[in-house]
Formats: structure tokens, sequence, C-alpha cells
């Protein structure tokens, strides 16, 4: 599925071409890297020491709950961030959004790292902590979007999926590096001091994203496609204005002109356009995607408090596993993006959605185990198939939608993901495994989220072929 053109003609020359599509590539994958970095570390914090820090009255399970619930809100708090900067990134540009992302990512994280315990300032704690956490997923949520389109609408012909790859690929690294740091902290600090003040350090690393922010702001230009959206839309008003001169004579003429088809064009609201014609689109999109968010979330947070407290596995050699699992999707995300420029989106996205759905009680098995090696295997082969999915996804969600309205469309989608699938997976894994005692439990969890993926890639096939 490759509906619509990588980039539009560009009045620079070829070597300006290719300096501004490498460093706007380089800047989104930068971005997405640090503000996943960002992000994750909560996730890590929370199956760790968040719980007893913040929320320490109950049981180990009801901290826990406690905890997950807090990195729940986060991705509740995404799609107001996809939508605030959806609407105004395609109506002013992606760069300012992106630069304001990163910002507030900036700012919450280190707010987290600095931020006093429950056994501190009391019941502020836990307050603060969702606070800063919803500013972390408003943050999030308008990042990706504005990352995405800064490399897919740089694109030259052809190559819209390799090069949407680099901002995917911000996940792998970004997780990688959120458990080196944690690693680092915990092998440089003792159990009390890594409780103490140990687990701070990775969260005030966040500060570097105010300088890649910067950065952007500074020394990246606008992308292409936007730049000709907006010069489309100043013909198309300096002749609606001609139009209107012409016909206008009369001060009637000149009302019913000023409330016609001027005022309500997508560029003027791409939000209202989205909601009044393109609603499903976004829908099939978040329901497409929702399977590889949760699988996702419950393999970096969930199988780490399960197999750290319920399998009493060590967790340094756990963290170790989802670092070199991550490892490998630096090669199978650009890979399988790759592929789907030759051979189509669909194809590859559809083979991810059904190897989740076949593997999900395999590696379940494995990790019940307990043993370090089949808890290897079986993340890694889950990974395989969320990288397989996750390399074409940006580039398939661009093409979704039109310029003037990819920005809030693509976020939009992509959000409601979030929401579904990644935001709840930790907090319905242990709430699954408390209520059935069995890992089976969330095994059918991804099943039946794999089934809706795999129903919506359909639809959205259909509509594809009948275009």
């Amino acid at each position: 599925m490759d509906t619509a053109p990588s980039a539009l003609p560009s009045t620079s020359t070829p070597a300006q071409d290719t300096r501004n599509r490498r460093k706007g590539a380089t800047a989104a994958a930068l971005a997405s890297a640090v503000e996943w970095y960002d992000y994750f570390v909560f996730g890590i914090a929370a199956a760790l020491v968040l719980g007893d820090l913040y929320f320490p009255a109950g049981s180990p399970s009801a901290g826990v709950l406690a905890s997950f619930a807090t990195f729940a809100v986060g991705f509740l708090a995404r799609p107001f961030g996809g939508v605030i900067a959806g609407h105004l990134g395609d109506k002013r540009g992606r760069k300012p959004m992106l630069v304001l992302a990163l910002t507030l990512m900036g700012v919450a994280t280190t707010g987290i790292g600095l931020l006093p315990t429950y056994e501190t300032i009391g019941m502020a704690a836990p307050v603060l902590l969702v606070t800063l956490r919803v500013m972390q997923g408003i943050a999030v949520g308008a990042q990706w979007g504005g990352a995405m389109l800064l490399a897919t609408e740089y694109a030259p012909e052809g190559k819209r999926g390799i090069y949407g790859s680099f901002v995917q690929l911000g996940v792998p690294i970004g997780v990688v590096t959120a458990n080196s740091v944690f690693l680092l902290a915990g092998a440089f600090t003792s159990e009390s001091a890594f409780a103490a003040w140990g687990w701070r350090l990775p969260f005030l690393v966040g500060l570097l994203v105010l300088v890649l922010a910067w950065y952007i702001h500074k020394h990246v230009e606008e992308t292409p496609e936007f730049r000709a959206a907006e010069r489309a839309l100043a013909e198309k008003e300096k002749e609606e204005k001609g139009q209107a001169t012409e016909q206008g004579a009369d001060k009637e003429a000149g009302k019913g002109v000023g409330k016609g088809k001027g005022g309500d064009r997508a560029r003027n609201s791409p939000l209202r356009t989205i909601l009044r014609g393109h609603l499903g689109t976004v829908f099939l999109a978040g329901g497409s995607f929702a399977v590889n968010t949760a699988t996702f979330y419950i393999l970096i947070t969930g199988v780490l408090d399960y197999t750290t407290r319920e399998l009493d596995m060590n967790r340094g050699a756990v963290l170790t596993v989802s670092l070199c699992v991550s490892l490998t999707q630096l090669v199978l995300i650009p890979a399988s993006a790759a592929l789907s420029d030759r051979i189509g989106r669909i194809r590859i996205y559809g083979l991810g959605a059904a190897g989740i759905a076949l593997w999900a009680v395999p590696m379940f098995l494995l990790i019940d185990t307990g043993s370090l090696l089949w808890l290897a295997v079986g993340t890694f082969v889950a990974s395989c198939f969320l990288s397989i999915m996750y390399g074409p996804q940006a580039a398939l969600f661009a093409e979704l939608f039109t310029p003037e309205m990819r920005y809030t469309g693509a976020s939009l989608g992509y959000q409601i993901a979030a929401v579904l699938g990644g935001g709840l997976a930790p907090f319905v894994m242990v709430l699954l495994l408390e209520t059935t005692g069995t890992s089976m439990s969330v095994a059918a969890y991804i099943i039946g989220l794999a089934v809706i993926a795999l129903g919506s890639i359909k639809v959205l096939a259909d509509r594809a072929r009948s275009r």
C-alpha cells in the first residue's frame, strides 16, 4: 500500500535536497530515540521501585498495580497530545510541534527524577507523579507524528518505508538505552542506595532532550510536502479571493463567500475534517496496531515485573535479556520497512500481526519455565514479529491521509492504539495473573487483540484495492 508520492518537487538544488533529507531523517530518529528513552525509564521504574516509593500502602501487588496505573495514565494523555499537536502541526508545521513535544518531555522527565517520595511529602508525591506522567504522555503523543512526518515527508520516491523506519528505531534505541542506564545505576549502587537515589539517575539523563530540541529548532527545515501544501493553500485562497472580487460587488454576495467553502477547508480545521470524514480510517489504524503496542509493553514492563516478582528471576539478568532482544530490532525494523517498499505495506504488516497471534501461547509457556534461556527465546521470537509490524507502520499510517490532515490522522490512529493496547497492557497483565493465576490468560488477551488487528488490516487492504 503505497498510494502517495514520497516527496513533491523541490526548488532547491539536488545537493541541498540530499543534505536536508539526511538532516531531517537524522533529527527525526534522534528525536524519537530520546523521547522514547524518557518515556520508557518510567515503565522500568514502575516495575522496579515506584510502587514502594510512591504507593506504599497495601500488598506488593497493590503497589505494582498502582504504579502501572500511573504508567497507563501517560497513555490516556497521549491522544490529547496527538490531537493538539496534530491540529497545529497540520496548520503551522511539523517542526514547531516536534520541538515543543521534546521540550515538554525533557521538563517532565527531569521533574520525576527530582520528585520527593511519599515518605517525604505524603499524598502530594503520587499526585505530582501522576501529573508529570500526564505531561510525558502529552509530549510523546505530540512527538510521534512530528518525527514520523519529518522523516517520511523528506523521503525520496519509493523509500518512504525505510525513511519512516528511522523514527521507529527510536523505540528499540530508547529501550536499550533505558535498560542500559538502569543496569549501570544498579551496578554502581547497593540495593538500598538504588532504592534511595540510584533510580533517579536515568530520569536526569533526560535533560539531553532539551539540547536536541534546540538543535532541531535552529538547524532543521520544515518538510517539503508541508511547504508544498502551504503553497497550494495560498494559491487556492488567491483564486477564491479573485472570484469573490468578481462576484462580490454586492454586500450579501461577499458575506456568502466568507461563510462558504473557504471557511471549512481541511487546512483551517484538520481535526474537524478527520472527525467528519475519516474517523473510520483512524479507528481502523488504531485497531490494526493495538496488539503491537500491547505485546511490546507486556514484554518490556509486564514480563519484567512477572519474572522478578512471581518467578524470582534476577532483575539484572532479565533487564539484560530485554536489552539484547531490543538490539535485534535495530536490524529487523529497517529490513521489514525496506521490504514493504518493494512488496507493499499491508502484506508485511499483516504477517507480523498473524505471527504475534500464533506465538502468544508458546511465548508464555517458555517464560513460565523460569529459565533465562527460554525467556530469551520466547521474547526474541515475539520481538521479531513486533519488528515486522513496526517497520512499515509509519509509512502505512502516513499514506492513509493526505498532507493537510496527515499529522492529525496518523497521530490519532497511533495514540488510540497506544491507549487501548500499550497503556493498559501491563495493568491488565497483573490483573489477569492475580485473578486467574495463569499466564495463559495474558496470552489470550494478546490473541484477542491480534484478531482485531487482522480484521482491521483486511478492511484497510480492501479499501486500498478498491482505490
